[in-house]
């Protein structure tokens, strides 16, 4: 979500806005996107596409990976001040019955209720287009969430 010691985090929406300002922060962004693809170009390489599917450190860092697939897209987070009180509307992705699950928030009176069908159908085809599984439910509250997950690995596999 913000700069850690130095190091990139992508933003999950459960913490404050990344403090970089925009243009620095689309550029961590880009560079950690492209990171994520060369991962992909080296570690899938019995697959047709090596970009098309996550990579198998992608499956195993599901939260991280999949909030920086939000973030690439230009997707805005959610944030959170210290009471956990929304500051920002926005995707919040957090562990779900699968590897990952992406809501859709903000603060009260915002009306990110009624943008979430839309918002998370948004999301879902920048996740989808960069290899994921998203899938469409209705939770509690009649709230809409997508449960994330990499697709089935292919017969043989």
């Amino acid at each position: 979500m913000t700069m850690t010691s130095g190091a990139f985090t992508a933003a999950t929406g459960d913490g404050p806005a990344p403090a970089a300002a925009a243009r620095g922060r689309a550029a961590e962004v880009r560079v950690a996107f492209e990171g994520l693809m060369q991962i992909r170009r080296l570690t899938n390489t019995d697959a047709e596409d090596p970009q098309a599917m996550p990579a198998l450190w992608e499956r195993h860092q599901a939260v991280r990976s999949v909030a920086l697939t939000l973030e690439a897209a230009g997707i805005a987070a959610s944030a959170a001040d210290t009471a956990g009180q929304r500051t920002a509307t926005g995707y919040r992705v957090g562990p779900g019955e699968g590897p990952g699950a992406v809501q859709w928030l903000g603060p009260v009176g915002s009306g990110a209720a009624h943008e979430e069908q839309d918002a998370l159908a948004g999301c879902a085809g920048a996740l989808e287009r960069a290899g994921w599984t998203a899938l469409l439910y209705i939770g509690p509250r009649r709230r809409r969430f997508l449960e994330v997950e990499p697709p089935a690995a292919p017969a043989g596999r």
